[in-house]
């Protein structure tokens, strides 16, 4: 027992520092998992064994990844992309997969059932990576952002079929055809009686259980339904994933989709982390130095050959040169699912040993290039597809030629439901405007409108200048995301800092930091939502139109100061279902002997703390935004704003010397 609460603790230790160093370089978690595995695993360190027992743990990983892409499996995203889905898709997939058959038995000694595998494993792309860095590039929603995202969601589907093929690979030459024609009645007869019996069932039990009103009942429920279809899937001889897949499935066409997913998240992050943990153990770091040349052939080999393939279907299904290449480079990495193919039972024995670590290797080494790879894509396609400079030359030649028509007006940054809403009242007051928007489809439907809105990306300082930025009026941004807001802010900033802005956001949680950017106005959501909500309530209870404005009036030009911060409780999320922000309020009841009686706000100078005291609560009354001469007495109720850190540390200058006293002699 202590063994392996030992090792235990330190996988844990390991994996928390490797992660935040991850993480602090902006690179994937799981890359760091991985990096401890190797570090931690029986080829390099030895402080934990490859045993099955951590295998079978490392398998729930699998299994409730699996469900996620089971929970996001959607048949009219599938419909609405199909030219891409199983047009593009599929001939990735299918070509990847009979190249590698065909030609590495002719490379490497292997048989035409390792080629077929690791072809498995080659054509599956990094869905965490690549949808990360195109969210964060303002790309998901662009042509070829939508292109990757079909290609992404054919490779997901592509994993069951696969999972069920490898036992059945594994099988004596003379046993693999009836073991293929097994695998596949089973699974069609699996996936038959679960997806079409399975629905009204799983959807009144669920029902049952959302009644009893109990989070904990509901969790419980959800990995019952998830590990009870992978154990029947795993018992008619198929694979524990297989029936995970099928659950998410099942429960995808119910309302209760996203709080499973929410649900679920935590469990499966764990996990699946502990998966890649297992597989950075199977990696021989001697192994791999010793054939780091084949490494590095390997690697090149398989960057080369899949973006070049992509690159060349996408020119044949009719992209331009430069978008075509674009794809390719952004899919040219090896994705997770590669390693959860090779780590299935049998897959040892399929691929010899001295070939999957230098493969092994390889694979890892192209998702720690992916990120560098998708960052630095554009560049790579400006310099090498002449073409390119040409379409983005036209692309920004159509955005100053549209916007010439105005002149002192008002650029949109985002043409969603704000924007539009926006648009439509600077129509009715006469005033020009000009927006930008990554959508195709709302830009043809909103431009065939008569709306004035074009495809660019306002992130760009070019895009801007063709926008007429350098004309215009003033410039709202729209965005969601305060990080692409930012984004958009720093160019705007150096190219017209005197330029008014007026940005939304969803709460009160980076209005400072929008503010300090050069922001003139930040709307919070949340916010205003919140002052009509109290300004419709003031009026029904008697209160003067006039002083209800006035109050509306003083809030919004003291940037909320009254609304900012809410008492959180122990959820993650307040009752407007907003994330937990950064700052928060938090009061602190003065008890006696407390060591900040008798002295003023001033001398406890909380401020250098980050903290703001925004009232007192005094023998009942409560005192807002009190002075700084006020003192502190026994009894008070002093109400903080900021960070958790800085009322952590105010808290101990208010009280720390009594809660000290208060301790009993002697004890520790």
């Amino acid at each position: 027992m202590t063994t392996s609460l030992q090792a235990v603790l330190l996988l844990l230790a390991a994996a928390v520092l490797v992660v935040v160093v991850f993480r602090s370089l902006k690179l994937p978690p799981l890359l760091g998992y991985l990096a401890v595995g190797i570090a931690i695993g029986p080829h390099a360190l030895g402080f934990i064994r490859d045993t099955p027992e951590t295998h079978a743990l490392a398998e729930f990983g699998v299994v409730f990844l699996m469900f996620s892409i089971g929970l996001e499996f959607s048949l009219p995203r599938l419909v609405s992309m199909r030219r891409i889905v199983f047009g593009l898709g599929t001939s990735q997939v299918a070509i990847t997969l009979a190249a590698a058959a065909v030609l590495l038995p002719l490379a490497l000694p292997l048989d035409w059932r390792a080629g077929l595998l690791l072809g498995g494993a080659l054509a599956m792309s990094s869905t965490a990576i690549v949808i990360k860095m195109l969210a964060d590039r303002l790309e998901l929603d662009s042509g070829h952002g939508r292109q990757i995202v079909g290609i992404l969601l054919f490779q997901d589907l592509a994993v069951v079929p696969l999972l069920i093929l490898v036992p059945a690979l594994a099988r004596p030459a003379g046993e693999l055809a009836p073991a293929l024609a097994i695998a596949g009645v089973k699974a069609a007869v699996a996936l038959s009686l679960l997806l079409g019996l399975g629905q009204r069932p799983l959807r009144a039990w669920f029902h049952l259980i959302a009644r009893q009103y109990s989070p904990e009942l509901f969790i419980l429920n959800v990995l019952l339904i998830t590990l009870g279809l992978a154990y029947i899937t795993h018992a008619a001889g198929l694979s524990l994933a297989l029936g995970a897949f099928v659950a998410g499935m099942l429960i995808s066409e119910t309302e209760y989709r996203y709080q499973v997913e929410d649900d679920i998240k935590p469990f499966r992050d764990v996990l699946l982390g502990l998966f890649f943990v297992t597989i950075g153990m199977r990696l021989d770091l001697g192994a791999v130095i010793g054939n780091l040349g084949w490494v590095l052939v390997a690697l090149i080999a398989m960057l080369v050959f899949k973006g070049a393939l992509i690159a060349g279907l996408c020119r044949a299904f009719g992209n331009g040169g430069g978008a075509a290449l674009r794809i390719g480079l952004d899919l040219a990495q090896v994705g997770e699912f590669a390693f959860v193919l090779l780590a299935q039972p049998g897959a040892a024995d399929i691929i010899p040993a001295p070939i999957m670590q230098p493969v092994l290797a390889a694979m890892l080494l192209s998702m720690l290039i992916a990120p560098f790879l998708i960052e630095y894509s554009e560049r790579i396609v400006r310099h090498t597809v002449g073409a390119e400079w040409l379409s983005r030359a036209m692309e920004l030649h159509q955005i100053a030629v549209k916007s010439m028509a105005v002149d002192n007006h008002v650029v949109i940054c985002g043409y969603g439901r704000c924007g539009q809403n926006l648009a439509r009242m600077l129509d009715q007051e006469s005033i020009g405007y000009f927006a930008l928007d990554l959508d195709p489809a709302r830009i043809h439907d909103a431009a065939a409108a008569g709306d004035t809105v074009v495809y660019g990306d306002a992130g760009r300082r070019e895009v801007l200048i063709a926008a007429g930025l350098t004309r215009a009026r003033a410039l709202v941004i729209t965005f969601h995301d305060p990080h692409v807001s930012l984004r958009v802010l720093a160019q705007v900033h150096s190219l017209r800092p005197d330029l008014p802005v007026v940005v939304r956001t969803l709460d009160d949680t980076y209005i400072d930091r929008l503010e300090a950017a050069g922001a003139s106005e930040v709307v919070a959501e949340v916010m205003e939502g919140s002052l009509m909500l109290a300004s419709h309530a003031l009026m029904l209870l008697g209160v003067p139109v006039r002083r209800v404005l006035r109050r509306v009036q003083a809030t919004r030009e003291s940037r909320y100061h009254v609304l900012r911060g809410v008492f959180i409780g122990g959820g993650l999320a307040d009752a407007d279902g907003v994330e937990r922000p950064h700052a928060r309020l938090h009061s602190v009841f003065v008890v006696p002997d407390a060591p900040s009686i008798g002295r003023s706000l001033g001398e406890l100078a909380l401020a250098e703390l980050g903290i703001e005291v925004t009232a007192i609560r005094r023998r009942g009354v409560k005192s807002l935004a009190p002075a700084q001469d006020t003192r502190i007495e026994q009894g008070d109720v002093v109400v903080l704003f900021g960070s958790e850190e800085s009322i952590a540390a105010a808290e101990i200058r208010l009280l720390q010397g009594a809660l000290l006293r208060a301790r009993p002699r002697g004890g520790k």
